[in-house]
């Protein structure tokens, strides 16, 4: 083997070349043991140094992309308070309505949107994303009645729903343990789109209301159009595809890294999209409980990010006001985000740290229904927010860990995105109580109650699940065993009999 080597290559290089087909064999990730002290040294560094460029490329594209579409999903609950409903006659009930045609695009159009993204390619498919949603958000400070804001956030949600796949393509670069710390930072993002929107909507009512003859709300929707257009061209021309695709951000040795890395997740080579497998999750417990888990939060979640605005309004602010009181809450939700998603990545107890979250969330309500003070219910909207946000990417890394699989990971995150859209469907619909939406705060707090229950069920169904494949190992012939192992994990799946399930 010395005698095939370049001269011209670095160390690193040269340690992954002599042993990368040690480390990889089909599906199965083999024992790095032959790797002297010193190359092993050298193959830290370099992971190290490709990890470090992920979180320089691609983590902040993601971000960015998360961030407008997060502002799109929320400039509704801005709009409406700068004048949206009242120039246009909309009640409650039409508001919540509207809020919901969203959720219809984005329910109708997730899976393809997930499952696509190897085929269509994630800077095209993300991209063109972009540009849609964008265009259709500018269009929307031309609504001129109830029917036009139907008709244009079900297209908002359509284009935003190819987004979704971005989750599924992060596990194509990280590893289980940096999952939920870089999920995190992603949605953090959500939190501060929230506050970016109150701060333009801030300034905007202060500043452009009436300016061109247009109302503040219609700015707002300019704004907010433009901003995805502009970026949707950086997106395309720069995020990476996949890892075995490479880019010119990184080295070869650099790129086999990151294919090792990819099989450590369970992204098998040359994976397919395998049709007979899309809905075979949905014959598991497992799934139909991180399906509970993801939707009972984003009952509570989408509620609080459409009507945020409005409830602060039910505090006795003023319009002007509110939009700068919800930066405030927002920038809570950013602080338990990242905190509790980096305790979970040190302690890879999702679970645990799910059902912490969903206590703190739920002292959050039962302080906002039973204070009257303003100051006060303002306080315990941001404690609801501090444990409320950090659920999504908490759980989100959860059902990634636990889906193993090209076709099972990415029918698995569609399916229950659409089941938890569907929930929050049910959300905006139990806020048509103002100013206080009392009965809205009251369902919220039951279903991240409830959150917090199946959490406890999960546990104990994916220990059960562990201590049966523990007793598989042990009991079977190693001609069975070694039969078992070669199973691929495309097909099997977390089925396969050395997959263990995080919890």
């Amino acid at each position: 083997m010395e005698g095939t080597r370049a001269p011209s290559k670095p160390p690193q290089e040269e340690v992954i070349e002599m042993h990368n087909g040690d480390i990889i064999k089909g599906d199965t990730l083999e024992s790095e043991i032959r790797l002297t002290s010193e190359e092993q040294e050298l193959q830290a560094k370099l992971e190290r140094r490709l990890v470090w460029k992920l979180d320089l490329f691609i983590l902040p594209i993601l971000s960015l992309m998360y961030f407008l579409s997060s502002m799109g999903r929320a400039d509704l609950g801005n709009a409406q308070i700068a004048g949206l409903t009242l120039d246009l006659k909309i009640s409650p009930q039409q508001y919540s309505n509207v809020a919901n045609m969203y959720l219809v695009g984005y329910i109708v159009f997730q899976l393809p949107g997930t499952i696509l993204v190897r085929k269509l390619g994630p800077p095209l498919q993300f991209g063109c994303a972009m540009l849609g949603w964008g265009i259709f958000t500018v269009c929307l400070m031309k609504a001129r009645s109830y029917g036009d804001l139907m008709g244009l956030r079900f297209l908002i949600g359509s284009a935003e729903a190819f987004l979704e796949g971005s989750v599924f393509y992060m596990s194509f670069w990280y590893t289980y343990h940096e999952l939920a710390t870089r999920g995190a930072i992603y949605f953090s993002t959500s939190a501060l789109a929230g506050s970016f929107n109150g701060l333009i909507a801030y300034g905007i009512q202060k500043s452009l209301t009436g300016t061109n003859g247009w109302a503040a709300w219609q700015w707002l929707f300019l704004i907010e159009g433009i901003l995805p257009i502009g970026c949707a061209f950086i997106v395309i021309l720069l995020l990476p595809s996949t890892p075995e695709k490479g880019h010119f951000f990184f080295t070869k040795a650099e790129q086999k890294v990151a294919i090792r890395r990819s099989r450590m997740t369970h992204n098998p080579e040359n994976a397919k999209l395998r049709p007979n497998l899309i809905y075979k999750p949905l014959f598991e417990l497992r799934f139909w409980l991180l399906a509970a888990i993801y939707a009972l939060n984003h009952f509570a979640l989408t509620s609080l990010s459409n009507f945020l605005p409005a409830i602060i309004l039910g505090f006795g602010y003023t319009a002007v006001r509110s939009q700068l009181m919800s930066v405030i809450v927002f920038a809570c939700a950013l602080v338990g985000i990242n905190f509790f998603a980096h305790i979970s990545d040190m302690t890879q107890k999702r679970g645990l740290l799910l059902i912490i979250c969903s206590a703190c969330t739920a002292l959050g309500y039962i302080l906002l229904l039973v204070i009257t003070n303003d100051k006060g219910r303002l306080a315990a909207t941001c404690i609801l927010a501090f444990g409320l946000y950090p659920t999504v990417p908490i759980s989100t890394t959860w059902i990634t860990t636990n889906m193993a699989g090209y076709t099972k990971r990415g029918s698995s995150t569609a399916m229950i995105n659409m089941i938890s859209q569907a929930f929050s469907l049910a959300g905006n619909q139990a806020y048509i109580d103002p100013p206080i939406y009392r009965k809205g705060n009251a369902a919220a707090m039951s279903t991240i109650i409830l959150h917090g229950v199946v959490c406890v069920i999960l546990i104990w169904v994916v220990k059960r699940a562990n201590d049966k494949k523990d007793k598989l190992r042990t009991e079977l012939p190693q001609e069975d065993l070694a039969r078992l192992r070669a199973e691929s994990f495309d097909i099997v799946g977390d089925r396969h009999i050395d997959f263990v399930y995080g919890y």
